[in-house]
């Protein structure tokens, strides 16, 4: 065995009946906060599933080379009470990484609360593949990402108001009425439409109840409570109990339009044209790929930034 005040276990040079043991015992060496570099000469993919059922979720894995004739992979022992962030909260920190989850169909926005190998789990997802672009992700430029998760509640409130409200209201009418277009020319041979059709139909009321509650109800009290005069105002503020009950209304409702436009997306094949579609077909695939897009950030902001913060904010209050 060659090790080295790095602490890197050259895997090759041990018996095969020695390998996962021994690098076992060195990673149980480890204090928190360590790493264990181990070099071997193939993929050890499967030690990263041993470890991760026989330590439980307390280690982070991260490919250094991958071949074709080594591969280095850093194994680091977790601090006590550091959880592995979710998905929403890796995307409220770095919005690059929302490529990779939408890549591989991760919901960060109404299923943010999981982490990525729970959400790579469900999904039968290959956890190391997705870690790993997750982790490249830090090494690609930024382009001066949006600071959403440093802005003030109000101006967060005013921001998804006038972005992310107006866009559902000036494109929603447009999508259902190429939607019940398309269906009625192409639906005979493309049945899918119909029932696509039927959930943009659904959708519209949904949302337009769902937005105007926000807007009167839920956003004038985050403001209230940013501002600091929640003893003086004449809008109510509920209690820490009554709150979180209050949003957890408004996530069902996101979640509820989530699972609705995820199932158009798997009806469409991914939003694939057949070879007989118009210019009206290619127009409503080309809306209904975008307003996804725009929905999902949008209930990222709120599930995942706006929500946990006026949720802190009602506990603080006398």
């Amino acid at each position: 065995m060659e090790t080295t005040e790095e602490n890197i276990l050259n895997v090759t040079l041990l018996e095969p009946k020695l390998k996962h043991p021994t690098i076992f015992a060195r990673y149980d060496e480890l204090k928190e906060g360590e790493s264990l570099t181990i070099h071997n000469d193939h993929d050890p993919k499967p030690l990263y599933y041993q470890l991760l059922g026989e330590r439980g979720n307390v280690f982070t894995w991260e490919y250094l080379e991958e071949g074709p004739q080594w591969w280095k992979v850093r194994i680091s022992k977790r601090i006590s009470g550091e959880n592995e962030e979710t998905l929403g909260q890796l995307a409220a920190k770095d919005l690059r990484k929302i490529e990779v989850f939408k890549k591989y169909g991760l919901d960060f926005s109404c299923g943010g609360g999981k982490t990525v190998k729970e959400a790579c789990a469900e999904k039968g997802l290959d956890v190391t593949k997705v870690e790993q672009e997750l982790q490249q992700t830090d090494k690609a430029p930024a382009s001066r990402p949006i600071p959403y998760d440093d802005w003030n509640l109000d101006f967060l409130s005013d921001y998804i108001v006038n972005t992310h409200h107006s866009y559902i209201r000036k494109n929603l009418p447009d999508i259902t009425a190429y939607a019940n277009k398309v269906m009625e020319v192409h639906g005979d041979h493309h049945p899918e439409l119909i029932e696509i059709n039927n959930l943009v139909k659904q959708m519209g009321p949904e949302l337009n109840t769902h937005l105007e509650k926000e807007e009167k109800g839920l956003f004038p009290i985050i403001k209230v409570l940013v501002n600091g005069n929640a003893g003086t105002s004449a809008q109510k503020i509920p209690g820490p109990k009554d709150f979180q009950h209050f949003l957890d209304i408004h996530e069902s409702e996101h979640e509820s339009v989530g699972k609705e436009l995820d199932k158009i997306r798997k009806l469409s094949n991914n939003y694939a044209l057949p070879e007989d579609a118009c210019a009206s077909y290619t127009l409503l695939y080309r809306m209904l790929d975008e307003f996804e897009d725009d929905l999902h950030l949008h209930i990222h902001l709120e599930n995942n930034i706006l929500f946990p913060k006026a949720v802190k904010l009602v506990k603080q209050l006398p």
